[in-house]
């Protein structure tokens, strides 16, 4: 039996207690397999830890959908309701959370956890350990809020599956508004997932005029899950044919690795053009794959996409668009490499799913 069937018939086992959308759960295994990957390649879980954007987007959509075995195996290290307070990067998420909600200063700290150069969690809950609950992810180097679960916010009589979807909306624009600032400028699409057990919506907000979305959010349950999935990153050269949703997911465009395949330097280093390489990935392979072809390193891609990304950041911060960090420009190249493996390891699911 291959190590891919047994972790898929280990995640089924695990998932028969949980409610988890079916797409949810094929990320998870994804997710998995990948990390086995770097295992069996010896790589330090600590230094290629999948972060930011694409923890978010591939490991955690929402607190209830990750199995226990996905956290277990992560390498992160706890902290202390005092260490959380004190440190650069919680201590700033805290305060953007209590200024955008004040009844949050009453939370308690019932869980945190840090990787090194990549990402701070929290996780605060009124006291009793029953009632409201909100999830925080920050992003080591930017200082970005990437992540945010909101939880039992709503009357258990009426939970959010249970409003209308204009009520729906509401909340998740609330929310958004609140932790990053006015949806006016986004537009918006909502659809409800393949799942017959319980209602799960997503909610997609993008800049007019753009098919990426900015907010991605997923509502099940009484819990909202947003994701920060665009302006943290851009290509620094301006691309006339920029291609979107170099991967798809149940045949429809899933745009999270986007922003950093959408890089002039990177399609000249490969000597291909943007639709080509989407090509390339609708057959299966791999952006490592696709390269190795060409003659072109593993470690020459990382090394591309990465640049790119933290010259963006930098940019990014003199214009004031992202709060100025002290990383120099090594620890920024280091944190955001976990992020671009992620994206040129991933492949396009092209086999019939029984």
């Amino acid at each position: 039996m291959t190590i891919e069937r047994k972790i898929r018939e280990h995640l089924h086992e695990e998932a028969e207690t949980m409610e988890c959308p079916p797409a949810i759960t094929r990320r998870i295994e994804q997710s998995y397999s990948h990390y086995l990957q770097r295992k069996r390649s010896e790589l330090s879980m600590k230094k290629r830890l999948i972060g930011g954007i694409i923890a978010a987007a591939i490991l955690i959509p929402t607190a209830a959908y990750a199995a226990p075995t996905l956290i277990e195996m992560l390498t992160r290290t706890p902290m202390t309701a005092e260490q959380v307070k004190v440190d650069k990067v919680g201590k700033a998420a805290l305060e953007k959370l209590y200024h955008a909600f004040p009844e949050t200063k009453s939370f308690e700290i019932v869980e945190a956890s840090t990787v090194q150069g990549v990402q701070t969690s929290i996780i605060l809950q009124e006291k009793g350990g029953t009632g409201k609950k909100i999830t925080l992810h920050t992003n080591a180097v930017t200082g970005a809020i990437e992540h945010v679960i909101q939880e039992n916010w709503e009357p258990k009589e009426n939970p959010l599956s249970a409003l209308t979807d204009q009520e729906i909306k509401s909340k998740t624009d609330y929310l958004i508004d609140k932790l990053y600032g006015s949806v006016k400028k986004y537009e918006f699409a909502m659809e409800q997932m393949e799942n017959p057990d319980q209602k799960t919506f997503m909610l997609n907000y993008s800049v007019k005029g753009s098919k990426t979305p900015f907010y991605q959010v997923f509502v099940q349950g009484n819990a909202i899950s947003v994701s920060l999935i665009g302006g943290e990153t851009a290509p620094s050269t301006p691309l006339t044919d920029k291609v979107e949703g170099y991967f798809s997911r149940d045949g429809k465009p899933d745009y999270f690795a986007d922003a950093f395949l959408n890089d002039a330097k990177l399609f000249s280093l490969l000597k291909i053009s943007p639709a080509e390489l989407k090509e390339e990935l609708a057959k299966g392979k791999s952006v490592a794959e696709v390269a190795a072809s060409k003659q072109v390193s593993k470690q020459q891609v990382i090394d591309v996409l990465a640049k790119t990304q933290v010259d963006a950041q930098i940019q990014g911060e003199k214009n004031g668009d992202v709060p100025k960090g002290n990383s120099s420009i090594e620890q920024m190249l280091k944190a955001i490499e976990p992020k671009v493996l992620q994206v040129i390891e991933h492949k396009n699911e092209t086999s019939t799913k029984k």
